[in-house]
């Protein structure tokens, strides 16, 4: 079952408020809802009701593959486009498919600090 796109956003949402030491805001504008884990950002949801989509973070072969395979996922809107992707509602976007996505950019975010600054796993 596709995920609609206020679904597509209340599941990342929800996946990245599961995960530890998560903050999120609005630092860019106010419809952008900004996710971050030690202080690297991991989600950005739009809250633009007429683009309802989600940006995360993707290893560039994964992504690459992720933007072929779906006609609802492009390069990342706002960020280096080589390294995100933007999922937006549509054929083949699952709940899963999105938490998946949710949860594979805050562990990149998570490598990206250092060791001794790492959230603790719950």
């Amino acid at each position: 079952m596709s995920a609609a796109g206020d679904r597509l956003q209340d599941t990342a949402r929800r996946a990245a408020l599961a995960l530890p030491e998560v903050s999120h805001g609005y630092p860019f504008s106010p419809g952008l809802d900004v996710y971050k884990v030690a202080g690297k950002v991991f989600l950005i949801v739009t809250d633009d009701p007429d683009e309802q989509i989600i940006t995360v973070k993707s290893e560039p072969e994964y992504a690459r593959t992720l933007v072929r395979g779906y006609a609802s996922i492009t390069p990342g809107r706002y960020l280096d486009e080589r390294h995100w992707i933007s999922l937006g509602a549509g054929t083949g976007i699952t709940e899963q498919l999105v938490t998946d996505a949710v949860e594979e950019s805050y562990h990149l975010a998570v490598e990206r600090v250092p060791q001794r600054d790492r959230p603790e796993a719950r």
